[in-house]
């Protein structure tokens, strides 16, 4: 008979199973543990760095910075569309809350601002005062409109900007309270009425040192309003205006500039379709046939107006056109200007202004840069008013992106934002 077995030890291993040399039973499983938890890490670093990286230009600066801000803020977004998805919120109204609350984190200017809320004619205006100088009965003062595609940001993005003249900034209502042409209506209104005399004597403002100004959508509502305040019968009118990355039409989503920055952080070409569309309250069934422009299907009259307001063949130098070609659509969807008339109208789009408008328009900054897919609007903008007569400073930057003039601030500051704040400010100081 075959000798019995000893009896196995509760936990010990299985018979055939081999350990490595001189490791204790004991040790086998948290070192199996730790190397699956290194499997884990690498592969959520992998999936990180795919998510995070972008193929930028070698121009731009602070290029991992810019990756990282703009991964935050597509995470921010996908987050706020799938609240949107699960009809918890709307996602434009969830991103605007978190925007704002994160500004109000930041730290605010050391220097000392006087921070107070008025109404215009019903619009809440938010006031900046430095203090008065002694020399300057009269002050200059900048009437402001931000950005933020008509639907976000807050008046916080200038708190914490070091600003000279006094400033005025118009709080518009956003989407999707309303949609055009109210945005409009509250900036011309709040800035007409800022414009009365009495207005003016109240805060000490002279009234031959005032500028429109405005960054990105607010550079497209102060262009509109500038245009409509010069031409109508006020008697104060503005010096100067200055616009800051503007977007200034929805005609052609196919510029070099569209075309070269299609998926350039932070304002993709199809965010800023989206960004349009929701101003407009259209569908967003329309935004690939607006991303090939299938909506410039117009009849020979229209085309040959429109068409010839924006031509960026004959409006970009050459080093602005390098080798892109224009996409014209003669057999498009003519029902989608039906649809959305706004795509035409000035208000809207300050580029498709006739001459006679633009021959009116005080003396002119324009700020563009090149890593933009609103790049060209601001460039044929200063071209038109250029041929009207206007004086323009066109301020160009090659290493600098959309909205970078927001980002002066610890965590997300970037020495792109420092650079055009201070072109900014010192023209307006030069010329104000």
């Amino acid at each position: 008979s075959s000798a019995a077995r000893p009896p196995r030890r509760a936990g010990g291993p299985r018979a055939g199973r081999r350990l490595p040399p001189g490791l204790p039973p004991a040790e086998a499983a948290p070192r199996g543990a730790m190397r699956t938890s290194w499997v884990l890490l690498a592969a959520l670093a992998a999936l990180a760095a795919y998510y995070i990286y972008l193929p930028l230009p070698g121009t731009v600066s602070d290029s991992w910075k810019l990756m990282l801000l703009d991964a935050t803020f597509r995470a921010v977004q996908q987050t706020c569309h799938l609240i949107h998805y699960l009809r918890l919120s709307h996602h434009l109204i969830v991103l605007n809350y978190l925007i704002c609350t994160f500004d109000k984190l930041k730290s605010v200017s050391s220097e000392p601002i006087n921070i107070t809320d008025v109404v215009f004619d019903g619009v809440e205006v938010r006031v900046f005062e430095p203090p008065a100088k002694q020399d300057e009965p009269l002050k200059r003062s900048v009437v402001y409109i931000h950005g933020g595609g008509w639907a976000l940001a807050s008046a916080s993005t200038l708190t914490n900007n070091c600003l000279l003249p006094p400033f005025f900034f118009c709080r518009y209502r956003l989407v999707p309270e309303v949609c055009f042409p109210e945005q409009f209506h509250d900036a011309l209104r709040a800035t007409k009425h800022f414009l009365q005399p009495d207005v003016l004597a109240e805060y000490s403002v002279d009234p031959n040192r005032i500028a429109i100004s405005g960054d990105s959508a607010g550079g497209n509502l102060a262009a509109a309003v500038c245009q409509q305040v010069t031409s109508s019968h006020l008697i104060i009118r503005p010096k100067l205006q200055a616009l800051i990355y503007p977007v200034l039409q929805a005609f052609d989503f196919n510029t070099p500039s569209y075309q070269q920055n299609m998926n350039m952080p932070v304002l993709p070409r199809y965010v800023m379709i989206n960004y349009w569309i929701d101003y407009f309250n259209g569908n967003y069934d329309l935004a690939h046939s607006l991303l090939i422009n299938n909506h410039t299907a117009l009849d020979v009259h229209q085309a040959l107006t429109f068409r010839g307001r924006l031509n960026w063949t004959s409006l970009l130098p050459s080093s602005f056109k390098k080798n892109y070609k224009p996409v014209v659509q003669t057999t498009g969807n003519a029902e989608i200007i039906q649809e959305i008339p706004a795509l035409l109208d000035v208000r809207a789009v300050p580029l498709l202004a006739e001459n006679e408008t633009l021959q009116l328009q005080p003396k002119t900054y324009i700020l563009t840069c090149e890593n933009d897919v609103l790049r060209d609007d601001g460039v044929m903008y200063a071209k038109r008013l250029e041929n009207a007569g206007v004086e323009v400073t066109l301020d160009h930057f090659d290493d600098c992106f959309h909205g970078c003039m927001i980002f002066t601030i610890w965590p997300t500051d970037f020495s792109a934002g420092v650079q055009t704040r201070n072109s900014y400010i010192k023209w307006l100081d030069e010329n104000l």
